[in-house]
């Protein structure tokens, strides 16, 4: 039986070896960390549960149909809620705008902050409707290693004004301001400046709309172990605390992957998982890549760095949603700072995350459970996190006390936290992007890098910085693009395998 090789167990990597399975190779999952899920990781701290990773699921349809696919049912599995109010913004003057439920219940938020944008919300999601139907039905799934394949689509782009930023579009429908930083943030999301991506992401607002808000009870990590078993079931190894280093080739075909501890595995076919910046420029000899892959990683714009606190309270806070957006003073020139100018400024939005409004699991009786991201600059500034660590911890809990969580100081168990640095050196991940590369017009679709590599004839790449992009539906789309590229398993010949792959 032919080999695969998924190196990465991100839910790239993951939802590539169950539809590599499903076609008949063998397959083995390398990950360097001590669990699956790439950066959808679970820390344990005093009976406290926090996810360090992704935390909204908004296409659970993608997931069915990676079980669906051995004739299993996630629900047998894991258990996918939706949620009522999928995010609340919070504003500089103590307004907010609670987003989710019904359209009547958007519309409702909207007429008591603005009445003239009421109908012009419905204008904009009759936009993001049509945006959703081309970038995400019909093009998330689709190659696009070759340039012909994007002159085909790009009459359809043009149409769709996709030159525009996320920001441009919502505010030819909203006037105002408080409502266009709302419909405006989903690039955030992935790793993206509203200001600078393309408009085809706000079809992330229909895909929400279309198929709602979901969290997994227990978490991101319950649904990582969801997948854990069905790889299990299903005969594919998994191979924790295993970092490759490097791919051997041999014909313009790789023939093995190399550990760090020096040991060789065969195989006939790789899909990595790994930053493809990281893959290019740390994994494969240069003569090994094109030189569209150089360039690319090379001179790619990375996305934001994150800085990620996680703390514990002995006292819960029910008024608090499960998911809020918490935003600064500045909007435009903060994200200026953190994406162009790359200098840590002393405001600052935020993410706030309080599990325990779902699920009272993640935290002792009585208590509660959150974690705050803050888009930051990457590596590429010049932060010393060393020191800065503790001082943007100190100033995120005391904005916290004044506005949502009341003497939140007196109430912390404990906390900790990452930066940049950690996701740099955890997840290999260049410049520590949070991620990686970001989803402006130039750095997406066929700009982006390649699913079908830019290399060797039988490596593939998934995951945030392929196409179609970063977040859950994203790198689980991308593991769907390998079915229109990576044939049945070869025969094997000659003393090692040969792929025949769908071009």
């Amino acid at each position: 039986m032919s080999h695969a090789a998924i190196i990465g167990g991100g839910f790239g990597g993951i939802a590539a070896a169950l539809r590599l399975r499903a076609k008949g190779y063998d397959v083995t999952l390398f990950d360097r960390c001590s669990r699956l899920g790439g950066r959808a990781q679970v820390f344990e701290r005093d009976g406290f549960r926090y996810d360090a990773g992704p935390t909204v699921i908004t296409a659970p349809f993608l997931f069915e149909e990676l079980f669906d696919l051995f004739g299993k049912n996630i629900r047998d599995y894991v258990d996918i809620v939706p949620l009522n109010i999928w995010y609340r913004f919070r504003y500089p003057d103590g307004d907010s705008f609670d987003y989710g439920g019904t359209v009547n219940d958007t519309l409702r938020e909207i007429r008591r902050i603005s009445p003239e944008d009421e109908a012009s919300y419905l204008s904009l999601l009759k936009e993001s409707r049509r945006i959703y139907e081309v970038g995400y039905e019909q093009l998330a799934d689709q190659p696009f290693h070759s340039f012909t394949e994007m002159a085909k689509i790009t009459p359809q782009m043009l149409n769709l004004g996709v030159r525009r930023s996320v920001w441009d579009l919502v505010s030819s429908h909203l006037k105002h301001d408080k409502l266009r930083q709302a419909f405006s943030v989903q690039p955030l999301l992935v790793g993206g400046n509203p200001f600078d991506t393309t408009c085809i992401y706000n079809l992330i607002h229909f895909l929400e709309r279309a198929h709602g808000v979901h969290f997994a009870m227990g978490g991101t990590g319950a649904l990582v172990d969801a997948f854990s078993r069905l790889l299990l079931e299903q005969g594919i190894q998994i191979r924790l605390g295993e970092t490759v280093t490097r791919l051997h080739s041999e014909n313009a075909n790789i023939t093995s992957v190399e550990l760090a501890s020096g040991e060789c595995v065969d195989c006939d076919l790789v899909v990595s998982n790994v930053d493809p910046a990281h893959l290019y420029q740390n994994m494969l000899p240069s003569t090994e890549v094109d030189r569209s892959a150089k360039v690319k990683a090379k001179f790619a714009k990375k996305s934001m760095g994150l800085f990620v606190l996680f703390f514990g309270t002995d006292t819960t806070y029910p008024e608090v949603e499960h998911h809020t957006i918490w935003l600064g003073p500045r909007y435009k020139a903060l994200l200026n700072d953190i994406f162009n100018r790359k200098v840590l400024a002393d405001d600052f939005s935020l993410y706030l995350h309080r599990p325990t409004a779902t699920d009272p699991s993640f935290a002792p009786k009585g208590c509660d459970s959150f974690y705050a991201l803050v888009p930051v600059p990457n590596l590429q500034g010049d932060v010393d996190w060393e020191t800065q660590g503790s001082i943007l911890r100190d100033r995120v809990v005391t904005a916290l006390q004044e506005t949502m969580l009341p003497n939140l100081k007196d109430h912390l168990v404990h906390d900790f936290w990452m930066t940049p640095e950690d996701f740099a050196h955890d997840y290999l991940s260049p410049a520590g992007a949070g991620f990686s590369i970001a989803p402006s017009f130039t750095q997406s679709a066929w700009f982006r890098f390649h699913n079908k590599a830019e290399g060797p004839d039988n490596l593939y790449l998934v995951g945030a910085g392929t196409h179609p992009g970063a977040g859950l539906p994203g790198v689980v789309s991308s593991a769907k693009v390998l079915d229109k590229l990576v044939g049945p398993p070869a025969e094997k010949s000659r003393g090692f395998h040969h792929l025949q792959a769908a071009e």
